[in-house]
């Protein structure tokens, strides 16, 4: 088999890349999915008619979305688990609204050139915009956490599939790229903030909405292994490692994407 090829990316060109993505960023659409989101959050909904507003506690108290998405994941008693944003408000939309878990999952996320997204994509879109602007602070110090994180890392360095790939096979060193796409180093601060900057986000190329977890579950795809199920703790202690290693920068998504 022949050797996957990284380039390396010049500091140059990285520059330009960011260059590229501040322009982009002021033409992000992103809004009008957060404000989708936002009236969904506050709309009594699902067989219980009941609101996320009154009803989802997402780490600061029921209906608080204030900095909620910079502490995820998170462990949550009530549901005796490790949670990452998007898992969370599908766990509310089960259990406090009376939503079935099939559908959500049957269309989780939106197809290329659909015209809407998905409920939980606006919703995350929501939560996620009320932490631009605010540290990550995955709470790691939490024994569950920490554990979800260090199941994290093994999924990382995890090698199978066809082409014997893992995580880190792409993200687990500095100053590479695949063509156009930076390839940031997940494993450090630095590079772990440019892995979870910008999602949820819109992808220019599909005109769609996408959320971290599609994110991951893609990876997976590309890395020809089956595709991890809809809001699943497989994704939940990977985001855990990722978005834990980002701990103590800025959060500035949502955001855009090429």
């Amino acid at each position: 088999m022949t050797p996957l090829v990284f380039a390396q990316t010049p500091d140059a060109t990285e520059a330009e890349f960011d260059k590229f993505r501040a322009e982009m960023e002021d033409f992000n659409p992103a809004e009008l999915f957060e404000t989708k989101g936002e009236a969904l959050w506050r709309s009594q909904r699902g067989p219980k008619n009941v609101a996320l507003a009154e009803s989802c506690d997402l780490g600061q108290g029921v209906g608080v979305v204030k900095g909620a998405y910079a502490a995820m994941p998170r462990y949550f008693a009530d549901a005796d688990a490790v949670m990452d944003a998007e898992r969370r408000i599908v766990w509310c939309m089960v259990e406090k609204q009376g939503f079935k878990f099939e559908d959500i999952a049957a269309h989780p996320f939106q197809s290329l050139n659909e015209n809407n997204a998905p409920d939980i994509t606006n919703l995350v879109t929501h939560v996620a915009a009320n932490s631009r602007g605010m540290a990550i602070a995955v709470p790691l110090r939490d024994p569950q956490v920490r554990r979800a994180y260090e199941l994290g890392r093994e999924i990382a360095m995890y090698r199978a599939g066809s082409y014997e790939f893992a995580c880190n096979t792409c993200h687990g060193v500095d100053g590479k790229r695949i063509r156009l796409q930076n390839l940031h180093n997940f494993n450090t601060d630095g590079g772990a903030i440019k892995a979870v900057q910008g999602w949820p986000g819109y992808r220019m190329t599909g005109g769609v909405m996408l959320t971290h977890q599609w994110r991951l579950n893609d990876c997976f795809r590309q890395l020809r292994f089956p595709e991890p199920k809809y809001a699943s703790e497989l994704i939940t202690d990977l985001l855990t490692y990722i978005i834990g290693n980002a701990n103590g920068r800025i959060y500035n998504g949502p955001g855009i994407k090429r």
